[in-house]
């Protein structure tokens, strides 16, 4: 593996500082001089339209964006990951998510496997065992049909089957319910749990070691919740599990220690990682939800997009340009944060998906060679959908002193088309995504605000200053396919920011020291004096007020 280019000694990167700081962000200015701005920097990828024009972009600075890119040679650690080499270079291991939404006409051979041949393996038993629990096939342990899924997993084997769900919803089958467990808290066991029935439950636990403390907890709680329920109602156990729990693992013995018949067991590999994993495997209760067919549409847009990023020219290559500008934010606007704002309710769990995908891939510290990085790295990712962000963060992004890109997703065609009398409620809607770039970009003077009568006292307060950068995406309606060309978008545009600062976005090791401790803090927690004075003051103040409370 060549090392990484150290993207501040390329002769982009300088003249990128020279341009930054010459660049004046007024984009009242920037639209008059250039009527066909906007039409200049918007940008099609797939299904989706994507204005760029409200950033802090010129045709310098997007030259130099894409000389940076070819600096740093973004496309051939791309081609390294498309062709399977071992880019994860601290775990030895391929990075291949895009091999999960291949056709089953494509080959690609990766140590000696064919992963796309693999792949399709598995989806297709994935596919017909779906259709043997809408037949009834496949059944609970009394014959009834199974209409309750809940998903038994943390992490990528969580935040992406819930955010998918959720975002799919208009598509899922009638008489399916799907319901999410992550935390180990045991209140999410009881919560998730209330009003399920036990003859009719599906549990899916999601852990491709079956050894994730959090998962395989929760899952034995909830074994012990439906033994326990059936047995309420005078039904024995035998078989029980086996019928009511199927697992995404590749643990089989593991797995049928557990109870579970092995034969519903469904793996993916160690190229996946679990933030890109909701194409996998561990979309099976996507699959349930939705169909197989539905789920096909879902891996072709993610398809539609990783053909994009590999084949569209660097200056109409949306995932590339979003990339680079992310990285123009970071280091010449020291912006610490990136807003995702979708005019969308059932995207309300994206930004939550897109705090994993991105910040457990960049929030890194050294590069994948061990050096340490020679600039700042990653952004912290955050969001709600409007329009109810509006009336909570908006003001910040608005009027605050902090430089906060913003990406905005909408929709022009919604799930449901309602009018309040002969007002069209999307249109209303979008007037505000509409409204919202459009304000954060041209602002508000002091003389317009003067001209509307109001005191001079409170002028300067009733200001918007504007020039905030933006990016619009839109696509025709929230179809499986749209839902998957995004996802791949910013796992794209996380690869494209991770390359330039020479970083292994594919391992997470920041996730690990805490869990060790916590196994280690287990005596301590539970009385152990000894273990309990080998503590730091304050984690021994804290036990101690535990156990003092703990009733």
């Amino acid at each position: 593996m060549t090392a990484p280019v150290d993207p501040t000694a390329t002769s982009a990167w300088k003249e990128l500082e020279s341009l930054t700081a010459a660049f004046q962000p007024d984009f009242r200015a920037r639209f008059e001089a250039d009527p066909q701005r906007a039409e200049r920097f918007t940008l099609t990828a797939g299904d989706l339209f994507v204005d760029l024009s409200k950033n802090f972009v010129d045709a310098d600075i997007l030259a130099a964006l894409v000389k940076l890119a070819d600096e740093v040679n973004v496309a051939g650690r791309r081609e390294a990951m498309y062709s399977g080499e071992h880019i994860n270079v601290t775990e030895d291991r391929a990075v291949l998510h895009t091999a999960l939404r291949r056709p089953a006409t494509d080959t690609l051979e990766v140590d000696g496997q064919d992963v796309i041949a693999d792949v399709h393996e598995v989806l297709d038993r994935i596919y017909a065992f779906a259709e043997k629990v809408y037949s009834g096939e496949w059944s609970g342990i009394t014959g009834k049909p199974l209409t309750t899924i809940v998903n038994v997993g943390i992490g990528g084997s969580d935040l992406g089957p819930v955010m998918a769900y959720e975002a799919l919803k208009p598509y899922v089958k009638d008489g399916i319910e799907c319901r999410f467990i992550s935390n180990i808290d045991p209140t999410d066991v009881g919560e998730t749990l209330k009003g399920v029935d036990p003859e009719t439950v599906l549990f899916i636990a999601a852990s491709k070691t079956f050894t994730t403390l959090e998962t395989i907890t929760n899952a034995k709680m909830c074994r012990a919740w439906l033994l326990d329920a059936l047995a309420e109602r005078g039904i024995g156990s035998e078989g029980a599990v086996a019928k009511h729990f199927i697992a995404v693992s590749t643990n089989l013995e593991k797995v049928a220690e557990f109870g579970i018949d092995p034969a519903n067991a469904f793996g993916f590999w160690n190229w996946v990682g679990g933030r890109y994993s909701v194409d996998s495997a561990v979309g099976t209760s996507l699959v349930l939800a939705i169909g197989p067919e539905n789920f096909k549409a879902f891996l072709s847009g993610f398809h539609t997009m990783d053909r994009h990023f590999a084949e569209a020219p660097a200056e109409q290559n949306v995932p590339l340009i979003m990339g680079l500008l992310n990285v123009l934010y970071v280091n010449f606007y020291q912006a610490k944060t990136h807003a995702v704002l979708p005019y969308s309710q059932y995207l309300h769990r994206f930004a939550a998906y897109l705090q994993q995908l991105t910040m457990e891939s960049n929030g890194k510290r050294v590069r994948w060679d061990g050096s340490d990085v020679t600039t700042q790295t990653g952004e912290v990712f955050w969001g709600e959908p409007g329009t109810n962000g509006q009336h909570a963060f908006y003001q910040l992004i608005h009027q605050g002193t902090q430089l906060i890109p913003a990406d905005f997703i909408a929709f022009a065609n919604p799930q449901f088309a309602l009018k309040d009398g002969d007002t069209d409620q999307h249109e209303l809607f979008l007037g505000n995504f509409f409204a919202q770039t459009k304000a954060l970009a041209l602002g508000k003077t002091a003389e317009e605000v003067r001209a509307e009568g109001t005191p001079e006292t409170i002028v300067s307060a009733r200001v918007f200053p504007g020039n905030k950068p933006t990016t619009s995406i839109m696509a025709p309606a929230l179809t499986p396919s749209v839902l998957g060309q995004l996802i791949s978008l910013y796992e794209h545009i996380t690869f494209v920011q991770g390359v330039v600062w020479g970083i292994d976005s594919f391992d997470q090791w920041g996730v690990e020291l805490g869990k060790q401790m916590a196994n280690g803090l287990g005596p301590a927690i539970a009385g152990d004096e000894e273990a309990l004075a080998a503590q730091d003051p304050s984690t021994k103040g804290l036990i101690a007020y535990y156990r003092a409370n703990r009733k």
